[in-house]
């Protein structure tokens, strides 16, 4: 396997998180990113959707809690993805 893309978020205030990148998609305009704490094994995965807009520097992203949005994103994920399964 591939060594995976590491990308570290700094919440305002907070300690910055390192997350590794699994895959990325764009639906509809928008910018999704599987991302994950461990680079092997079994491990809690978040999408997190970019909410910052084109040509800014720095990327804003959010985790995508709405069910129906994190359903379909999920799914595109997930016949991207062989070795992955959401449940």
């Amino acid at each position: 396997m591939a060594k995976l893309e590491k990308i570290t978020f700094q919440a305002d205030g907070d300690e910055p998180v390192e997350f590794y990148v699994l895959e990325q998609t764009r639906i509809g305009g928008i910018n999704y990113v599987l991302v994950t704490d461990e680079e092997d094994g079994d491990a809690d995965a978040l999408i997190l959707k970019d909410m910052s807009s084109d040509g800014e520097e720095e990327s804003v992203f959010s985790v995508v809690s709405d069910e129906e949005e994190l359903s379909a994103v999920a799914g595109v994920f997930q016949s991207m993805l062989d070795d992955i399964k959401f449940v």
